[in-house]
């Protein structure tokens, strides 16, 4: 979806909009952002063209007044982890600063397509989290009340409760549902819409955003940032923001810092389509299986990630069997279902299973990495955040907890239990 320089960035999406272009079978539409030649130099470089990024880039543009951006993607917008997602959307983790990270996440969410002018299919349809044994059941209600005592919306269900929600759901398998806590304002979105959405504003606020434009190294004078070296020649810099999914270390490397990440593979797939039958997201992190229905009713299925490090972006057999045993079981309607297609991602891991919003040992450099299997639920958030970090120098109050110090300190966040099942 690249554009041209006469594109009109005050262009609005309407009910009449659709219906003049529908008269033109669509071959109207103008492009939705600029594709501009770098300049030599700007205020802010925003490494990563995914949703964290481009969401960084719009509100330095929008509530900042810094619109002398770059964003440097190395290969097309959405391209990365961005579209290689389940796109569940959801706020109930376990600690306080998590809370309040997703969840101002959330409350964006919910605005967001009105925001934007542009539909990311934010869809409120509730998230079930099923418990399997007695453990789950301790670990939901700890988790379900710490959500409470921080404003996010938890309702603890009895395996009935459950049933009623999905009719179809086999409570008495290998895996006894025991009970569950349920999240309303929980849901999915649209992947690629959400980073079209925040590509297309931020570009309509004047920043640059750059397709094709790897970067391959940063210029550091002093112990300070200068720019980055790219495949389309060195652009300059007076702040660099680095988001990236998938590759964090390689580029921390390329400054000359390591981060407490490792990266590993996350693989998801979708069934072939049929009606509506499911109009919740249900995931069980005991039997690392969860399942949503998208709108154009393909079972969205994933999985916990790969136990072994890789940047691979390949599926493979043993993660459907270690994944499709569960779903059958718990829905034996889909038994017979076929798969469609099937996809990896690589996801950037902390110990602790929380992301790196930091800044770095290179000052005027800011790092927001580290999502791992989190990162499609806090691109608002995440962006929101952080763009106010890099135009104050100083990390907003909600970011400041994920500070790369705290492995060193050991105020750690662990949320390996609220984040064991790769969604």
């Amino acid at each position: 979806m690249a554009a041209n320089p006469q594109s009109n960035p005050k262009s609005k999406f309407s009910v009449f909009s659709l219906v003049r272009n529908a008269l033109s079978y669509h071959q109207n539409w103008e492009q939705q952002w600029r594709s501009p030649d770098p300049k030599p130099a700007y205020d802010v470089i925003i490494v990563g063209g995914g949703g964290h990024g481009l969401a960084t880039a719009y509100y330095l543009a929008k509530e900042c007044g810094i619109t002398n951006v770059a964003v440097l993607e190395k290969s097309w917008i959405g391209g990365g982890n961005t579209g290689r997602n389940t796109t569940i959307v959801r706020s109930n983790y376990l600690w306080d600063e998590s809370a309040a990270i997703y969840n101002h996440s959330v409350n964006l969410w919910e605005t967001l397509s009105q925001e934007l002018n542009y539909n990311v299919m934010f869809s409120p349809r509730g998230l079930l989290h099923l418990a399997h044994n007695v453990h789950d059941m301790q670990e939901i209600q700890r988790r379900g009340n710490s959500n409470y005592m921080n404003g996010v919306d938890a309702e603890f269900l009895t395996p009935a409760q459950c049933k009623q929600m999905v009719p179809f759901m086999n409570l008495n398998c290998r895996y006894p549902v025991m009970g569950g806590v349920l999240q309303r304002r929980g849901g999915t979105a649209r992947h690629d819409a959400v980073a079209w959405g925040y590509a297309r504003a931020a570009d309509a606020l004047g920043v640059d955003i750059i397709q094709n434009c790897e970067v391959t190294g940063f210029r550091i004078e002093n112990g300070v940032v200068q720019g980055c070296e790219t495949t389309r020649g060195y652009i300059g810099a007076k702040k660099v923001g680095v988001v990236v999914a998938g590759h964090s270390n390689v580029v921390a490397d390329m400054a000359g810092f390591r981060l407490p990440i490792e990266s590993t593979p996350l693989q998801a797939f979708v069934s072939e389509p049929m009606k509506p039958v499911i109009d919740c997201v249900v995931m069980s992190n005991t039997v690392h299986a969860y399942v949503s229905q998208s709108d154009k009713g393909e079972l969205v299925i994933g999985g916990s990630g790969d136990p072994y490090v890789s940047y691979s972006q390949r599926g493979c057999f043993n993660q459907i069997e270690h994944v499709v045993g569960p779903i059958v079981e718990l829905y034996p309607i889909f038994s017979r279902c076929r798969m469609m297609r099937q996809w990896g991602g690589t996801t950037d891991v902390t110990l602790d299973r929380s992301p790196v919003i930091s800044k770095t040992p290179v000052e005027n450099m800011f790092f927001n990495v580290g999502w791992g299997t989190g990162g499609f639920k806090a691109p608002p958030g995440s962006g929101h955040v952080f763009a106010h970090s890099i135009a104050r120098g100083e990390m907003h109050d909600i970011a400041a907890p994920f500070s790369i110090d705290r492995h060193y300190s050991g105020a750690l966040i662990d949320e390996a239990a609220a984040a064991a099942v790769a969604h």
